[in-house]
């Protein structure tokens, strides 16, 4: 299920016995703004990674890793739009991404700086 590369940057952290924890479930706090009697968690994904990333706890990242997979929540930080240098940071050294392959680096790198 998961490839040798996966398993051994997530066993670093805390996230390598995310299986074991099928009934975490993201807190609805960190999506307040949205009606969640009908919310589409597979079409949000980028909405509920970026809010795990930003404002997550432990139980959190359980849920949209066993959400999404570790391939659907790497696909999904590449697409969030805006996230800050610690937090670019911190899922490129968790998910083994580069920050060049994540939007919201190449946004910022666009961005006319005075």
């Amino acid at each position: 299920m998961l490839s040798l590369g996966y398993k051994a940057i997530i066993s670093t952290m805390f996230f390598d016995d995310f299986e074991l924890h099928k009934d975490a479930k993201v807190r609805d706090s960190l999506l307040w703004e949205y009606e969640l009697e009908n919310f589409d968690y597979h079409d949000m994904r980028t909405v509920v990674v970026q809010r795990v990333v930003e404002r997550g706890r432990m139980e959190d990242y359980y849920a949209i890793l066993n959400l999404y997979g570790i391939d659907g929540v790497r696909e999904a930080i590449k697409e969030i739009p805006c996230l800050n240098a610690k937090d670019i940071s911190f899922v490129c050294s968790v998910f083994d991404l580069n920050k060049e392959d994540l939007k919201c680096y190449i946004r910022k790198q666009s961005l006319y700086q005075h």
